[in-house]
């Protein structure tokens, strides 16, 4: 699947919910529902700069397709980094450099997300796309 219908399966997923107490919620499930990462993979490289939480991601190139593992000690944190680990692992870098994620503000995730997650997302988001130009370039 290409990053947009990704992106619009989230926001499909998303709009069953009418409150945003129940879109928590789905955001913890997706959270738990995540794939252990390797603790050899939670190192200061892989650390998120500019998360409250602590947010770990590891990237690795497999056939020209970019895959990502994700973890937090945050659940709704950790949760915001299972909806990117999904749209963009298995994608080609150049595809993630070029993604535009207005599935977020589609969401509403940035209306309902405190300033200190918010920026956590855009960190997140800003090392995704930093692992997709370095390993484009590789």
């Amino acid at each position: 699947m290409t990053i947009e219908e990704i992106e619009h399966q989230i926001v499909e997923e998303f709009s069953m919910y009418d409150d945003w107490m129940d879109k928590y919620a789905y955001l913890i499930e997706i959270g738990t529902g995540m794939e252990s990462m390797n603790e050899a993979c939670k190192t200061d490289d892989n650390l998120i700069k500019g998360c409250q939480s602590r947010v770990w991601f590891h990237a690795e190139m497999k056939e020209d397709k970019l895959y990502f593992v994700a973890d937090s000690d945050a659940i709704i944190t950790k949760g915001i980094a299972g909806l990117l680990v999904r749209v963009f692992s298995g994608q080609r870098p150049k595809d993630i450099v070029d993604a535009d994620l207005s599935f977020i503000d589609q969401i509403g995730l940035t209306q309902h997300l405190s300033p200190t997650r918010s920026n956590g997302l855009l960190s997140m988001i800003k090392q995704i796309k930093y692992y997709a130009l370095a390993y484009s370039k590789a």
